[in-house]
C-alpha cells in the first residue's frame, strides 16, 4: 500500500513541457491519459521561439517539445517517453506482449513519427517557404501528409492484427501517434475520408476519454490564463 501511495505522489509531480499544436506533445498527452496519470502542462510557445530560450534548451538541447519531468528525470523525444511510461507504469499497456505484434505497433508509430512528422515540422516548413514561397510550403506539407497516411493505411490493411484500433480492441502506442497526425492533416486540409481503416481507428479513439482530454484545443493557452491541468479519470 505504501508503494502505491509513493507512486501516486510521484505521478502528481509529472510536468509536461509542450506546445498545444505539437503532434509530438499530443502523443504524450494521450499516453499519460491512457495510463491514468495526472500531469501539469507548461506551454513552450514554438511560434514565439520559446523553444530556443536557454531555459528550454537546458531541458532539451535539441530545442524541441515535448520534454517531460518525471521520476526525477527530464526525458525528451515522444516515442522514448512513451516507452518509458510503458516500462515504468504497467497499467493500460501501450504495447502488446507478443513480439510480432509489438514490432507491428512500433512500425506504425515510426512510420508516422519518423517519416511523416519530420518533414512537416515547423523548421522544415519555414525552410521550404523561404526557398519557394508560402504556396510551396502548403503543397509540400499536404503532399507529405497524404502520401504518409496512404502508406499507414496500407500497413493497417495488410496486417493480420485487426481490431477497432491500430491493433486489437485497446488503443496503444500506434493510436497515440496516429490521432495527432490526423489532427495535422485536418488542419492543413488533407482529405483522408477514403482511408477506411484510418477513419475507423479515428472513430474508435473518439470514444476514449484520454484522446478527448488530450486534444489541442484543451491546451490552447489563449483559452485559459496560466498553466492547464491535464487529467484523465
Amino acid at each position: 500500500m505504501a508503494g502505491r501511495a509513493e507512486q501516486l505522489a510521484q505521478d502528481q509531480k509529472i510536468v509536461l513541457y509542450d506546445y498545444w499544436r505539437s503532434s509530438a506533445s499530443y502523443r504524450v498527452r494521450i499516453a499519460l491519459g491512457l495510463k491514468g496519470l495526472s500531469f501539469r502542462s507548461i506551454s513552450v510557445d514554438l511560434v514565439a521561439g520559446s523553444h530556443r530560450d536557454g531555459a528550454h534548451l537546458a531541458r532539451n538541447p535539441q530545442g524541441l517539445v515535448p520534454a517531460i519531468e518525471i521520476d526525477g528525470l527530464m526525458l525528451t523525444q515522444s516515442l522514448a517517453i512513451l516507452e518509458y511510461l510503458e516500462e515504468s507504469r504497467p497499467g493500460h499497456p501501450l504495447l502488446p506482449t507478443d513480439p510480432a505484434q509489438r514490432a507491428h505497433v512500433r512500425a506504425l508509430s515510426l512510420a508516422i513519427a519518423c517519416e511523416i512528422h519530420p518533414l512537416s515540422n515547423l523548421g522544415v516548413l519555414k525552410k521550404v517557404e523561404g526557398l519557394a514561397g508560402a504556396e510551396a510550403r502548403a503543397t509540400w506539407n499536404r503532399d507529405n501528409i497524404r502520401r504518409g497516411l496512404e502508406a499507414v493505411e496500407a500497413m493497417l490493411e495488410r496486417s493480420e492484427f485487426s481490431g477497432r484500433f491500430c491493433l486489437g480492441e485497446r488503443p496503444g502506442m500506434a493510436d497515440c501517434t496516429l490521432i495527432p497526425q490526423l489532427y495535422n492533416a485536418t488542419r492543413w486540409g488533407v482529405n483522408f475520408d477514403d482511408l477506411g481503416r484510418i477513419c475507423a481507428v479515428a472513430q474508435a479513439c473518439d470514444d476514449v476519454p484520454a484522446f478527448v482530454a488530450a486534444r489541442p484545443e484543451n491546451f490552447d493557452p489563449s483559452r485559459e490564463a496560466g498553466e492547464l491541468q491535464g487529467e484523465t479519470k
